[in-house]
């Protein structure tokens, strides 16, 4: 097993590491969505929900990487943490993409027809956001943060971390924001949800494997 990998098992949902900074943090994403709620801004708050449940559902695949190879995740996150959750996601990353999304999708033009440099707004905002968090990533990585192990998803090779990484997180995103019933929205991050859900019982509650 790597060693990046034992250093996050070893700090794994390890409540000694709490620390008081998590209680403002959470108050600052309950804030953000209160705010949204109270504007009645449903395309946003759904969006940002939908952007949320997908990182959820990377973060379950990259554990049972870890589970299923023994060796390490696609990425872990073994460093000062208050609560490491899953392998790759702390609690300051999960704050961090419960706002993210709503974030972003405020930086959409309102006709998603309008373009910025010629290029669909939408279209635009998915692939800028998407090479700015890799390059957070890449800081992250630099200060041993963030860790990878394998060959083909590390800074030599950030195409599949654009991709996978996060561009379908913006394409899920935006694809709710820009659904015309909000019953297709509830329906689809519902599901998204749904599915993030049942996988932690299974997985973490059940089985124990992530």
């Amino acid at each position: 097993m790597s060693q990046s990998a034992l250093q996050a098992l070893a700090i794994l949902r390890d409540g000694s590491q709490f620390q008081w900074y998590v209680i403002p943090m959470l108050s600052f994403v309950f804030y953000v969505y209160t705010v949204e709620a109270e504007k009645r801004n449903w395309n946003i708050l759904l969006a940002g929900l939908a952007f949320w449940g997908m990182d959820w559902f990377n973060e379950i695949w990259n554990s049972l990487v870890l589970h299923f190879t023994g060796f390490a995740p696609v990425w872990a996150a073994p460093g000062k943490t208050a609560f490491l959750i899953l392998a790759g996601l702390n609690i300051e990353i999960m704050f961090m993409f419960a706002v993210s999304g709503l974030i972003w999708t405020k930086m959409l033009l309102p006709n998603k027809a309008d373009k910025i440099l010629g290029v669909p707004n939408r279209r635009f905002v998915a692939v800028a956001g998407s090479a700015f968090c890799v390059f957070v990533e890449y800081l992250l990585n630099a200060v041993g943060a963030l860790t990878w192990d394998y060959a083909w998803w590390n800074r030599g090779a950030p195409w599949l971390i654009f991709l996978f990484g996060y561009l379908t997180f913006f394409i899920v995103a935006f694809w709710v924001f820009d659904m015309e019933r909000i019953k297709s929205k509830l329906m689809t991050v519902g599901a998204i949800w749904g599915f993030d859900i049942a996988c932690l019982i299974l997985f973490a509650g059940i089985l124990k494997w992530i």
